[in-house]
């Protein structure tokens, strides 16, 4: 083990000595992301794939202790601010599957200062590559002289596995045949659309919706994404007097028709992907009272091509909310992608308010009747649910 791993451990007492050989390795070139695994390597003499990456935040994270002294603490905030400073990686995985907030909130340190330094510095690396996605030029690959052709082929491999991924493309989704159950609507290869245990989720959405509308007797709501219906029902018990419901799967529609919900009077299907039949709705002058959004297969990108819409199609009080799942295989990951939205909704004029939800413990991946049972892969493990509510400020 190095230096470096070594005071990482926090052998108490801890004292400013640490932080000043914990600079001295790192002005040495030692990487702040310098792991077990590579020192492992090294000292065998090999050099294989790494299949994980435990690194000295993952120690740190591993070894802080809730009886630290006020003194030792702030040390160890010191280190860890000295470890972002140069290039400490907040989400990489360790042996055990897990980030360093993973390991802090296994041991009990979610909402420490710890926590919150792992989730600023997420906060900051989402905003930055964002931004640098946003501004690089890619060059074509026939401007590329003598391209290896293998590392071609590896390309267009990992691109074709990804469109072929239902949960990752939109276009692939709208492909695939699905299955509703009576408590879930799957993919073909089981991967989980929406399901009942959302209920509770979509009753707050729904009330979201209602909560601050101009005229009672003319009230308009626009849901995007069907699903299972769940949120639409909710939204028919109030009896608005415009529910335009957005939906593009040729499986849902079909539903949806059997069902008698393109006969409903109040009733509006815009058939088709939200991109396509929401713009119009722009010329048309149309305001909505409250707004939702829940699709499946499209990433945060698509969320942030949808606010330059609501913006436009919100009236001045209305209400919009969407079904957060976003990151929320993790914790660390949830509340990362919760102050995200928070900052591109505020860009947008909006503020956003989070209400706490306890979601049912079936979710849990390891429950004995866990809902992910016969399901391809789990879009939830997180322990509580953040249901968002944003106005115009």
């Amino acid at each position: 083990m190095s230096e470096l791993h070594e005071l990482c451990q926090l052998k108490r007492p801890i004292s400013k000595g640490h932080l000043e050989k914990l600079k001295e390795n790192l002005s040495a070139g030692i990487p702040a992301t310098y792991t077990l695994e590579e020192v492992d390597q090294f000292e065998r003499g090999v050099d294989e794939e790494l299949s994980s990456t435990t690194t000295p935040l993952h120690l740190i994270c591993e070894n802080v202790s809730h009886d630290f002294t006020p003194e030792e603490e702030e040390i160890v905030v010191s280190m860890i601010d000295e470890l972002f400073l140069n290039g400490a990686g907040w989400c990489l995985i360790s042996a055990k599957n897990e980030t360093p907030g993973c390991v802090l909130e296994r041991r009990g340190f979610h909402g420490s200062k710890y926590w919150e330094q792992i989730v600023s510095a997420g906060v900051r690396a989402e905003v930055l590559l964002r931004h640098i996605e946003s501004n690089i030029e890619f060059i074509e690959e026939d401007e590329v002289a003598g391209l290896n052709e293998e590392t071609a082929k590896e390309g267009e491999q990992k691109d074709k596995e990804q469109v072929q991924d239902p949960a990752g493309d939109s276009d692939t989704f709208l492909k695939t045949k699905l299955k509703y159950t009576d408590d879930a609507l799957l993919t073909d290869r089981k991967d989980g659309v929406m399901m009942q245990w959302e209920e509770k989720l979509m009753r707050a959405g729904c009330e979201s919706l209602f909560k601050s509308v101009e005229d009672p007797n003319n009230v308009v709501v626009l849901n995007i994404g069907f699903g299972m219906g769940i949120i639409d029902s909710m939204i028919q018990e109030k009896k608005p007097a415009k529910h335009y419901i957005c939906e593009a799967h040729p499986d849902v529609l079909a539903k949806m028709q059997r069902d008698g919900w393109m006969d409903k009077e109040n009733v509006i299907v815009l058939k088709g992907k939200w991109q396509d039949t929401l713009p119009p709705l722009l010329n048309k002058g149309l305001f909505f009272d409250g707004i939702y959004f829940d699709t499946f297969s499209e990433q945060y990108s698509d969320m942030l091509e949808l606010y330059d819409l609501i913006v436009g199609l919100l009236k001045p009080e209305g209400s919009f909310s969407f079904f957060n799942g976003l990151g929320a295989d993790r914790l660390v990951c949830y509340e990362v992608y919760k102050r995200v939205v928070e900052l591109d909704l505020e860009n947008y004029g909006l503020k956003t308010e989070f209400t706490e939800i306890e979601v049912p413990q079936t979710t849990n991946p390891d429950a004995k009747d866990s809902v992910w049972a016969d399901i391809y892969r789990p879009y939830w493990t997180c322990p509580v649910y953040y249901h968002p509510e944003a106005r115009f400020m």
